[in-house]
């Protein structure tokens, strides 16, 4: 495949994930389906996210994890398969840690942060632009505050952002340029930047140590 990628496949993609992530795949949960798994059992919010990024870490590149993911269900020919797969995989966990966190996963407002939160340590800048500091759970009424004129230019933010983290390379090369996703792309699945995007998601959406369930 000799297409480039651009800022508009990379939100295409996003939301084409998004949208899989909150709904769910056969033979997968979605974001809230493994995030009650891990609530189930109550106590503090910020151990279950920890637990449930090391289990992304652990098993996300194992053959049997990936096995749902080839297709991602009728997936439009202008969205790269290994991109999305790479994506969705990501976006599910954060999603998950947002529901953990009591974050309506059907707001625009909160699938804009969890868009952040694919930036990585590059979310912090984000975030910081908008008023939310990391460490600090995000209070409903900073999600409400937050404006479609701001969301519209986080977007753009979080597109050019993620088109330099993958490259301008044709996308039958992402493999090669950034090993993120096991038996998909061609190499192991990268836990050190899986890592960093579940830390930032708990650090955006959790409060830290004193957030309980019942």
């Amino acid at each position: 495949m000799s297409e480039k990628l651009n800022e508009g496949i990379i939100m295409k993609t996003l939301d084409y994930c998004y949208e899989k992530a909150i709904n769910g795949v056969a033979g997968m949960d979605s974001a809230s389906e493994l995030a009650d798994s891990y609530m189930r059992n109550g106590g503090s919010r910020y151990v279950m996210v920890n637990s449930l990024i090391r289990w992304q870490n652990s098993k996300a590149g194992t053959s049997g994890f990936l096995m749902g993911l080839p297709g991602l269900i009728a997936m439009p020919a202008t969205i790269p398969a290994n991109l999305a797969s790479v994506m969705y995989v990501q976006i599910r966990m954060i999603a998950a840690i947002a529901h953990i966190g009591g974050c309506d996963l059907k707001d625009d407002k909160v699938k804009t942060l969890v868009y952040v939160c694919m930036a990585g340590n590059g979310a912090k800048d984000i975030l910081k632009d908008i008023g939310i500091v990391l460490g600090k759970k995000i209070a409903t009424n900073v999600i409400k505050g937050i404006s479609g004129k701001t969301i519209t230019k986080i977007n753009q933010v979080i597109g050019f952002k993620l088109l330099t983290k993958f490259g301008e390379k044709g996308v039958i090369n992402l493999g090669k340029t950034i090993p993120l996703l096991g038996g998909i792309v061609g190499g192991t699945f990268d836990i050190v930047t899986t890592n960093v995007i579940g830390n930032i998601a708990r650090d955006t959406f959790i409060k830290k140590y004193s957030d309980t369930l019942v």
